[in-house]
């Protein structure tokens, strides 16, 4: 395995339990320095591995942005051995970087790992929890023996870059974060918010029909804008492709790959006829900001035995720039969709925090221990901007019966 000898002093201890609902397995890595995340979850037939950073054996980060590469890729695959899989069985990647600038370095490291039919992938720019880390990685990934099939449009070429257009596991296709180019070609389409997104979901809907799927299926999906002024004109076009029970979604600001783009989206599809939105249900009291009608997404969507939950924020009148109260009540209102969609929290098994500071890391982290005591879901923490001005947090998660 590459680079093994760095990361298995890491490993002091794992554990591998399976929780008292279903198969559920949690990774643990040893020491884990306290933190209220699991290294990785093995739940549903796919492993959910926690944002990785490139740490060696002695919890330190150092080097350039090819030596962290190198060092959280192995990180990981140590991590999807103890889970029953390996880096060439990943079929979801979401890469985050600390600078844009070191995209190309990053790839040339990366495509090394994956000489042929690479992952899906995702890459933005953001803040991370570590100020030396250059590089953070989550990943969803398959386990030994399971079905993985690439999927790409016939009239498509290669994408630039080391990804798959779309993994199929199953009933589950995951696609890679899209821009606006032209998938037969690789040149840019260049234009405006609306033309943009457009471009992205019309190539979308093309990986769809190649996997025998339509806009239909899809279940989730994560939205990175580059200017949120923009956000109502990336509406406008988006609810288009969604006119009845839209994915559960996420929409951040975040610094993309390329100067020319306005918009990446990444989904999730799931092909089950039990496909249903799920409602949170708001309490008479609650002065919490709800999704407005207006907006194109769905509290949650069930699919089988998933849900998967849109980022939800906590921002009240009465907590405003307070993270930890924020966090409390953005958690608050997850639980409560949870048990609408049939879910308890110890059926969570990954998630993503977006901060605005990453200086209200301790208290968001005092706020969701407080909720999720033990058996802790894989998660990622970056720092992003919301599309909410008073929001400090968002929270994004998926459960698994």
């Amino acid at each position: 395995m590459r680079g093994s000898a760095t990361f298995v002093f890491l490993i002091t201890a794992v554990t591998m339990m399976l929780a008292q609902s279903g198969a559920k397995q949690i990774i643990r890595v040893e020491p884990d320095a306290g933190l209220p995340f699991s290294a990785a979850i093995k739940a549903g037939g796919l492993v959910y591995v926690a944002g990785t950073p490139g740490t060696d054996a002695k919890n330190a980060i150092s080097g350039d942005i090819k030596a962290q590469t190198k060092q959280t890729l192995d990180n990981i695959n140590a991590t999807l051995q103890k889970a029953g899989s390996t880096l060439s069985n990943a079929a979801s990647v979401i890469v985050y970087l600390k600078s844009q600038s070191d995209f190309a370095a990053m790839n040339e490291v990366y495509r090394t790992y994956w000489p042929k039919d690479p992952p899906t992938r995702t890459t933005v720019a953001a803040s991370l929890v570590r100020p030396e880390a250059l590089i953070e990685i989550s990943m969803v990934a398959i386990p030994n023996g399971g079905e993985r099939v690439v999927v790409h449009p016939s009239d498509w070429m290669q994408s630039p870059n080391p990804y798959s257009y779309g993994i199929k596991t199953g009933n589950t296709l995951f696609l890679s974060g899209l821009v606006s180019r032209n998938g037969k070609d690789n040149s840019v389409v260049a234009g405006d918010m609306p033309t943009q997104t457009k471009t992205v979901l019309d190539n979308g809907a093309a990986i769809l029909k190649a996997a025998g799927m339509s806009y239909g299926d899809v279940v989730s999906s994560r939205v990175f804008i580059t200017d949120v002024a923009k956000f109502q004109d990336m509406n406008a076009a988006y609810r288009a492709y969604f006119p009845a029970s839209p994915p559960a979604r996420a929409t951040v600001r975040a610094g993309l790959m390329g100067a020319d783009y306005l918009v990446e989206i990444t989904m999730v599809a799931v092909k089950d006829a039990s496909r249903t939105a799920v409602a949170e249900p708001r309490p008479a009291a609650s002065t919490a900001p709800a999704p407005a009608a207006s907006l194109p997404l769905s509290p949650a969507i069930r699919a089988g035995n998933r849900l998967y939950v849109s980022g939800m924020l906590g921002n009240t009148a009465d907590n405003k720039g307070d993270a930890k109260a924020q966090a409390t009540e953005t958690l608050t209102r997850i639980g409560r969709t949870l048990k609408a969609g049939g879910f308890e929290w110890s059926d969570v098994v990954d998630g993503v925090v977006y901060l605005t500071d990453m200086s209200n890391y301790n208290d968001m982290n005092a706020a969701y221990r407080g909720v999720i005591a033990k058996d802790f879901p894989a998660r990622a923490t970056v720092g992003v901007g919301l599309v909410n001005a008073d929001g400090l947090v968002e929270i994004m998660m998926t459960a698994v019966k």
